[in-house]
C-alpha cells in the first residue's frame, strides 16, 4: 500500500513537471524571439565550410603562380575579392567618395564642428543625445572624411608643395629696387676762416677757406663769411661764426641678379623638394590605409562587444530560469535550499558579467567615434549583422609578392634614399665653383646743386670658388651617405616585417575560417545538451550541477562561435592592410 501511494505521488509530480515544462518551453521560445541579431545569428543553419587544405588551394585561375614575381608585369587578380575594399583608388577623390556614401544617411549632427579649436565648457555640450547606427561602409567613409591624422597628412602634402615652389624660385633672376631721399641740416664753424680772411683778405685765402668747409654752398659760405667778418670786427679775434645749411639728395638704384651656376645646389634643392612631396604623399597613403584598417577593426570590436552583451543577457535569462526551477523544486519538496542559493549566486555572477560587457560596449563605441572624429553628441551603434566579410583567393606566395608591390612603406624608403643622394649633392656644392651675373642701374641727385643727376651703370660677372672650408662639405656628404645606408637597412627590415605581417594574418585567417564551422556545430550541440540537462533536472533524475555546467558550456560555445566570425573578419582586415591597395594592385594616384 505504501509503495502504491508513493508511485501515485511520483506520477502526479512528473505530470505536474511535464505540464510546467510545456509552459517553460513556450516562455523560452518567447525569450529567444526577443534576442538580438547577434544571438539570432547563432541559430542559423550550418553552411558548408572549406577545410585548411581547400583554402590552401584557392588560387585565381587568371593569375599564374609565377606571374607575380615579375615586377614589370601587371596582375589581373579579381577586383571583387573583398567586400570591404571601399577605399577609393585616388586619395584626392576620397572626400567626394565619402560624401556620396554619406548622402544615404538621414540629416543629423554626426560630423564634428567646423572649428577645430572648439572647447566645450558645459556638461550639455558633451551629452550623448544622438544614437546613430552605421554600417561598415559608412564608417569607412566617415573615417576618410573626418579623421584628424588623415587631415594632418593632407596638410603636410600641401606644405611640401609650397616648399617646392619656394625652391623653384631660384631658377629665376631677382630684381631689387633701392630708392632714398635724404634731407640734412648742417652747421659749420667758420670763425677760423674768418680770422684768416680778416687778417689776410686775399682771393687765395678766401678760396682756401671755402674748400675747407667740406661741401658748404658758395653763396652760404660768402654770407656766413661776411657775417663772421663783421662780428669779428666788433667782438675781436676770439669770436665764432656758425654757418647753417640744408641739403636734399636722392638716390635710386635697380639691381638685377641671377645665379648662372650654383654648383648643383639649386638643382639639388629642387629635386629634394620634389622627392619630399612624394614622401609626404606616400605617408598620406600609409595614413589612409591605417585609418581604414583601424576604423574597420574597431567596428568589428564594437560588433564583438555587442555580441558579448547579447551573450551575457542570455546568460542572465538562463540563470534566472535555473533559479526559478530550483525554487519550484524546493516548493515541491524535490529540491534543497542549497540548490536555490547556488542558483542565486550564478545569477549574480551573470549580472556582473553583463555589467562589464555593457561597459566594454560603451568603450568600444567611444573608440570608434574617436577614430571617426565625430561630433560631441554622437553615440554609434553597429548596424551590420555579424557575418563573414569575404574570402581571400590568393595563395600565400602571391599575397606576399603583392604586399611587396603595393606597400607604400617600401617605396617611402627608396624615396628617402633619393633624398639622401640630393643631400650629398647639396653638401658638395659648397666647394664647387659658382658663377653669377649682376646688372645695376642708378643715379644720385643733389637737389640743392644746379648740376644734374649722376647716372651710373654696372654689369658684373663674378666667379667664386671656395677652396677650403675646413672639411665641412665632405662631412655633410658622408652624413648623407650614412642616411642612405640607413634607408637601405630599413628597407630590408620593412620587407621582412611585411612578410611576417602577411603570413601571420594569412595563417590566422585560415584558422578562424575553419573554426567558424566547428564552433557553429558546437553551439547546436551545447544547446541540445542544456535542454536535456534541464529535463533531467526537472524530472528529478539529474542535478542542478549538470544544468549549470551545460549552461556554462553553451555560453562559452556561443562566445567561441562569435569570436571565430569576428576574428576571421579581423584577420581578413589585417591581411588587406598587410597587402594594401588591394584589389587594385596599384599605389594611390595622388596628384
Amino acid at each position: 500500500m505504501f509503495v502504491l501511494r508513493y508511485c501515485v505521488c511520483v506520477s502526479a509530480s512528473l505530470l505536474a513537471i511535464l505540464s510546467w515544462d510545456t509552459g517553460l518551453r513556450a516562455q523560452t521560445t518567447s525569450l529567444m524571439a526577443r534576442e538580438s541579431e547577434a544571438a539570432k545569428l547563432m541559430l542559423q543553419p550550418e553552411t558548408p565550410q572549406p577545410r585548411v587544405s581547400d583554402i590552401k588551394q584557392m588560387k585565381e585561375s587568371s593569375v599564374p603562380k609565377n606571374s607575380a614575381t615579375n615586377e614589370g608585369e601587371s596582375n589581373n587578380s579579381p577586383r571583387e575579392v573583398l567586400s570591404q575594399s571601399t577605399t577609393p583608388s585616388n586619395l584626392e577623390e576620397s572626400e567626394e567618395y565619402s560624401e556620396r556614401v554619406l548622402e544615404q544617411l538621414p540629416p543629423n549632427n554626426i560630423n564634428p564642428n567646423g572649428n577645430p579649436l572648439l572647447f566645450p565648457t558645459k556638461p550639455e555640450d558633451v551629452e550623448l543625445d544622438i544614437n546613430q547606427p552605421l554600417t561598415l561602409k559608412e564608417v569607412i567613409a566617415l573615417a576618410l572624411l573626418n579623421n584628424r591624422e588623415l587631415q594632418e597628412a593632407r596638410i603636410a602634402v600641401e606644405e611640401q608643395k609650397a616648399n617646392l615652389v619656394e625652391q623653384r624660385a631660384a631658377l629665376y633672376p631677382t630684381l631689387d629696387i633701392d630708392s632714398r631721399i635724404n634731407r640734412e641740416f648742417i652747421e659749420r664753424d667758420v670763425s677760423d676762416f674768418s680770422n684768416v680772411v680778416t687778417s689776410n683778405p686775399t682771393a687765395s685765402t678766401i678760396n682756401q677757406a671755402f674748400e675747407n668747409t667740406e661741401g658748404l654752398p658758395r653763396t652760404a659760405f660768402e654770407e656766413v663769411l661776411n657775417e663772421g667778418i663783421t662780428e669779428l670786427s666788433q667782438q675781436g679775434p676770439r669770436g665764432a661764426a656758425v654757418a647753417p645749411s640744408r641739403e636734399t639728395s636722392g638716390i635710386f638704384n635697380v639691381e638685377l641678379r641671377y645665379d648662372i651656376y650654383a654648383g648643383g645646389e639649386r638643382d639639388g634643392l629642387i629635386t629634394r623638394a620634389e622627392r619630399e612631396i612624394r614622401d609626404r604623399q606616400l605617408q598620406l597613403e600609409q595614413t589612409a590605409e591605417q585609418v581604414r584598417f583601424e576604423a574597420t577593426d574597431r567596428y568589428y570590436l564594437l560588433q564583438n562587444a555587442d555580441a558579448e552583451v547579447a551573450i551575457a543577457q542570455a546568460d542572465v535569462e538562463n540563470a534566472s530560469q535555473t533559479l526559478r526551477d530550483a525554487q519550484l523544486l524546493e516548493q515541491a519538496g524535490l529540491g534543497t535550499r542549497f540548490d536555490v542559493l547556488r542558483a542565486e549566486g550564478d545569477l549574480a555572477t551573470a549580472n556582473e558579467t553583463l555589467t562589464r560587457s555593457i561597459a566594454q560596449q560603451r568603450i568600444a563605441r567611444r573608440e570608434l567615434a574617436e577614430t571617426l572624429s565625430l561630433g560631441q553628441h554622437v553615440q554609434l551603434v553597429a548596424a551590420d549583422e555579424i557575418s563573414e566579410s569575404g574570402t581571400w583567393k590568393l595563395s600565400l606566395e602571391e599575397t606576399i609578392v603583392q604586399a611587396y608591390k603595393n606597400r607604400a612603406e617600401l617605396e617611402q624608403q627608396l624615396v628617402q634614399r633619393e633624398i639622401g643622394e640630393q643631400d650629398r649633392r647639396i653638401a658638395m656644392a659648397g666647394i664647387t665653383p659658382r658663377l653669377d651675373f649682376v646688372a645695376q642701374y642708378g643715379f644720385d641727385d643733389d637737389f640743392d646743386d644746379p648740376v644734374g643727376a649722376l647716372v651710373n651703370y654696372r654689369f658684373e660677372t663674378r666667379l667664386r670658388w671656395r677652396l677650403f672650408d675646413g672639411g665641412r662639405a665632405f662631412a655633410g656628404a658622408r652624413a648623407a651617405e650614412r642616411r642612405m645606408d640607413q634607408a637601405n637597412v630599413q628597407f630590408a627590415n620593412l620587407r621582412n616585417e611585411i612578410r611576417f605581417q602577411v603570413e601571420e594574418s594569412y595563417y590566422n585567417l585560415i584558422a578562424n575560417r575553419e573554426n567558424i564551422g566547428s564552433t557553429r556545430q558546437n553551439v547546436a550541440t551545447r544547446e541540445e545538451a542544456l535542454r536535456l540537462a534541464r529535463l533531467r533536472f526537472q524530472a528529478g533524475v539529474g542535478t542542478q550541477t549538470d544544468v549549470i555546467n551545460a549552461q556554462r558550456d553553451l555560453s562559452q560555445a556561443r562566445g567561441n562561435f562569435l569570436q571565430a566570425i569576428i576574428e576571421y573578419n579581423r584577420s581578413l582586415n589585417s591581411l588587406q592592410r598587410a597587402v594594401s591597395n588591394y584589389p587594385d594592385n596599384r599605389l594611390f594616384e595622388i596628384r
